[in-house]
């Protein structure tokens, strides 16, 4: 469609805008920031789209959702076939309607972008999503039973989605979680302000009624091993979703001075253990006055804004490029800005500071300034001679990404690994160098979205469905 013919359609330039708390209330509770559309908001966001014949919006999307269908019956107001035409190939959207990085996927190629706002895809999946979920959530079908066994280890995003759509293809699907409760980096990783662990529990009660079982407290690689799984488990065909939960860390001194945190602990106790709501949770977490956060993507990002909301008086970003290079979402930069984060542009610690006691009492810093683009493609940040200084701070949160988890591969034979100790697996179907087993997200990539995990998931999902009946599950 050519930039001419959208002129010939009365189109709002921008998105239809959706209500969020006020930033002076939000940066102090834990509860959702952005609320959502209402009915008109969405159909009149929906009426914003252009129905391309090629919707190029498609090719953006991980896990293949057919968007203009489902706009479309938005716009008509049938929120019940659009959920529908969403979850033939989405089993998650109340969740990617909130976290994926629509800005970067389906609305980077929205026709309507190369003049105007994109459509607002994300928000209008989100409403249909909720919608649901508020007048009650209609079964899906599956296929009769196959007779077929799958082990899905971990249950992220990558996991849950492999899961359901192998029980909808008839698989008796059991999924392995280490933790005490499932969902994996959605329960423990993103804050409840951005994402309410109640449409998480309701996604995975939506699971549990396709027939699928989540066995929790289950660590594969101690309690049992992929390959007892396939030998005295009886399970057919394997895929593992662990995810990258091994946190980099600066390597600087003073790293292990009381008072510095992984973002990995630091979010994990806020979210999954609720240490927000000590003492009614007895899980504390002890937050100082003066917050530095080392890292510029979504994770640092979550984890400068729950550091007020435990009551920090600052709260900072601390980051070795310049705003441009941030990784994380815009939207996510925004609404920290608004919040009252505070940013330390190329800025990068060199030593963490600690007092007798041995609790963090401040970091000693270096400037930089840009230099030359390195691999990623972002200029390389130079350190500026002389340019030392003091940062006055009492806790420290290193958020600067995180590597393959390694207890499976390294307890599962003949499992090809990436110099990295990712597990390698073919990008086209998920399969790994052992026969039956498959894989998929970060364990695979590398730290990345929820929705690419999804679309691995899925891809895994339907080279173990074409396996098991090309060899007959043996």
């Amino acid at each position: 469609m050519t930039e001419a013919k959208i002129t010939k359609k009365t189109i709002m330039p921008k998105k239809n805008p959706m209500e969020a708390q006020e930033p002076g209330i939000r940066s102090r509770n834990f509860k959702e920031v952005a609320l959502g559309y209402s009915e008109e908001a969405v159909v009149a966001e929906a009426n914003r789209c252009l129905q391309c014949k090629k919707a190029p919006c498609r090719q953006g999307c991980p896990v293949e959702v057919d968007i203009p269908a489902f706009i479309k019956l938005v716009a008509e107001r049938d929120f019940t076939g659009a959920i529908k035409k969403i979850k033939e190939k989405n089993s998650l959207p109340a969740i990617c309607g909130r976290v994926c990085p629509q800005e970067s996927q389906c609305e980077k190629y929205c026709t309507l972008g190369k003049k105007y706002e994109p459509v607002a895809i994300g928000r209008i999946e989100r409403y249909c999503a909720d919608r649901e979920l508020a007048t009650g959530v209609l079964r899906q079908e599956t296929a009769p039973s196959s007779g077929r066994r799958v082990a899905v280890i971990g249950s992220g995003p990558a996991g849950l989605t492999c899961a359901a759509d192998l029980a909808k293809l008839g698989h008796k699907v059991t999924v392995f979680e280490a933790l005490h409760v499932p969902g994996g980096v959605l329960m423990y990783g993103i804050p409840e302000f951005r994402l309410p662990k109640q449409v998480v529990q309701t996604e995975i009660n939506n699971l549990k009624n396709l027939g699928v079982e989540i066995l929790v407290n289950n660590v594969v690689g101690k309690s049992t091993t992929v390959d007892e799984l396939m030998s005295a488990g009886g399970y057919d065909a394997v895929f593992i979703g662990t995810g990258a939960g091994l946190p980099y860390f600066m390597r600087i001194q003073g790293e292990s001075a009381c008072g510095v945190y992984t973002a990995n602990e630091f979010l994990t106790r806020t979210n999954l253990m609720k240490a927000y709501l000590f003492p009614d949770c007895d899980t504390p977490i002890r937050i100082g006055k003066k917050v530095a956060v080392l890292g510029g993507g979504n994770v640092a990002m979550d984890s400068a804004r729950t550091a007020l909301r435990l009551g920090a008086e600052e709260s900072w970003i601390v980051y070795r490029r310049s705003r441009n290079e941030l990784p994380a979402r815009q939207e996510e930069i925004e609404h920290a800005e608004e919040e009252g984060v505070k940013f330390a542009f190329l800025t990068s610690p060199t030593k963490i500071l600690h007092n007798e006691d041995y609790w963090v009492k401040a970091m000693e810093c270096l400037r930089y300034e840009l230099g030359e683009p390195d691999a990623s493609g972002r200029r390389r940040p130079v350190p500026v001679p002389g340019s030392e200084f003091i940062m006055d701070v009492d806790t420290v949160v290193i958020a600067i990404g995180q590597g393959p988890n390694p207890l499976v591969p390294r307890t599962t034979s003949g499992l090809e690994l990436t110099k990295k100790g990712n597990i390698f697996a073919d990008p086209d179907t998920g399969a790994t160098s052992k026969p039956g087993v498959y894989a998929g997200g970060d364990i695979v990539t590398g730290a990345a979205t929820v929705i690419l995990a999804m679309g691995a998931g899925r891809t895994a999902a339907k080279s173990i469905h074409a396996y098991l009946n090309e060899n007959g599950g043996d």
